[in-house]
């Protein structure tokens, strides 16, 4: 479905009108049409901003923009908060001890040191804990018949793989999960910026009391290993712990639940792709690459210019926040053939679903896990997908992503 620009055109805001701090512009608007005019039109894009202390803010749409400024971490920071509701407060409560809002050695040092606990190695007897756990729910779903895929099916998988290897209780999981939602996004407009707030703090006091007991009592889980870990010789400070568990259980969670609901929702709208799929004509693991770049769970990721830097025709000023949008990226042109096209071949598929450069995303290896392991158990299992009832999107300018979605599965026959 290539669109004309007379068809985007019609109904599709002028750049200079669109609110992007706006969570209700994400519901209203079509994205794809937005963001095209946006890399038109207005490539390097400064949106004022009322009532913050900062004046506005840039949108960098192109692909090769977004990866240069993702690369580039001598000019452009994350120490002062890396998405826009922290940026346009001036900084983040998080600066340097949470990897996320982290540069320079320290980065490096404490990114080493989670990387031990996230290699591909290491994660070796997890991979087929994760097929498994997520055959087993599709199972379950077939039985159903009808559910709600959201809350049924992809809330129990990514939160039980974080939460084995953080060594989570299991009573604890599904409050975490529902935290976890309110602090990255509302289920609508009704919801308060309190609740975020809230859930926030909530998941902060969890992980301070957990790590805690871990220090007393360590065990083989992601969280001792914070809590007993040295850099230089010096143990990790308790904000260090505690903000690098939150780090990792929203980030661990929230875009591989996201990624495999919205593919459901892309094979049920596009047959062509789940024959392919369903045929073996194309594999699991291409499809998941498309899956990822498809639905692009964080729509942006953001940095503060540290001097003047030129981008195309425009100068980022030193203290200029810039926002990086992963959603308008990985639909390029002028980088993926033919974009508005949901294809489960697609090769190359460079997409920045996980971000790139010194700051790529800690959990990609297992965010590919998750979603891979959906892809294979509806392709295996499942005969057909039927929406029973309109997607429930979440309302959020940073998670592009849902709090419901009625449908209908079908099991293939018995062999």
């Amino acid at each position: 479905m290539t669109m004309t620009t007379a068809q985007e055109r019609r109904g599709v805001p002028d750049p200079g009108t669109v609110d992007l701090t706006d969570p209700q512009t994400f519901l209203d608007v079509d994205p794809h049409a937005m963001w095209r005019r946006f890399r038109e039109e207005s490539p390097v894009h400064w949106q004022p901003v009322s009532g913050s202390p900062m004046p506005g803010f840039w949108a960098i749409t192109k692909y090769a923009d977004v990866v240069d400024i993702y690369r580039n971490n001598k000019e452009f920071t994350s120490e002062r908060g890396n998405v826009l509701v922290t940026l346009l407060q001036g900084e983040d409560s998080a600066s340097r001890k949470m990897l996320a809002v982290t540069d320079g050695p320290r980065h490096r040092e404490i990114r080493n040191l989670m990387l031990k606990s996230f290699s591909p190695r290491v994660l070796e007897p997890v991979v087929a804990g994760i097929h498994r756990r997520t055959r087993e729910l599709v199972e379950l779903s077939l039985e159903q018949g009808e559910l709600d895929f959201v809350t049924d099916v992809a809330d129990h998988i990514p939160i039980n793989t974080i939460g084995d290897l953080m060594d989570i209780p299991a009573a604890d999981r599904e409050r975490l999960v529902e935290w976890n939602t309110q602090t990255l996004s509302r289920h609508s407009s009704e919801d308060s910026a309190l609740d975020e707030v809230m859930a926030r703090n909530e998941i902060l006091l969890y992980f301070s009391e957990l790590a805690a007991k871990r220090r007393r009592s360590p065990g083989e889980d992601v969280i001792s290993a914070l809590a007993t870990a040295t850099v230089d010789g010096r143990p990790l400070s308790e904000d260090e712990i505690v903000f690098n568990c939150y780090s990792l259980i929203l980030g661990g969670d929230e875009s591989s639940r996201m990624s495999s609901i919205g593919g459901l929702i892309a094979f049920s709208e596009h047959p062509e792709q789940w024959r392919r799929l369903k045929s073996g004509e194309v594999g699991a693991d291409s499809a998941t690459e498309e899956v990822m770049r498809w639905t692009t769970p964080a729509m942006h990721f953001g940095r503060r210019a540290l001097v003047d830097v030129p981008v195309r025709d425009q100068v980022v000023k030193a203290g200029d926040v810039v926002t990086l949008w992963n959603s308008s990226a990985n639909f390029d042109e002028d980088v993926f053939a033919d974009p508005y096209t949901f294809d489960i071949a697609r090769t190359p598929n460079k997409h920045v679903a996980f971000g790139h450069g010194p700051h790529f995303c800690l959990g990609a290896f297992l965010g590919r896990v998750h979603v891979n392991a959906m892809v294979e158990a509806l392709r295996t299992r499942v005969a057909r997908i039927e929406l029973t009832g309109p997607p429930q999107r979440l309302y959020s300018n940073f998670v592009y992503g849902y709090s419901g979605l009625p449908v209908k599965l079908t099991a293939e026959p018995a062999a």
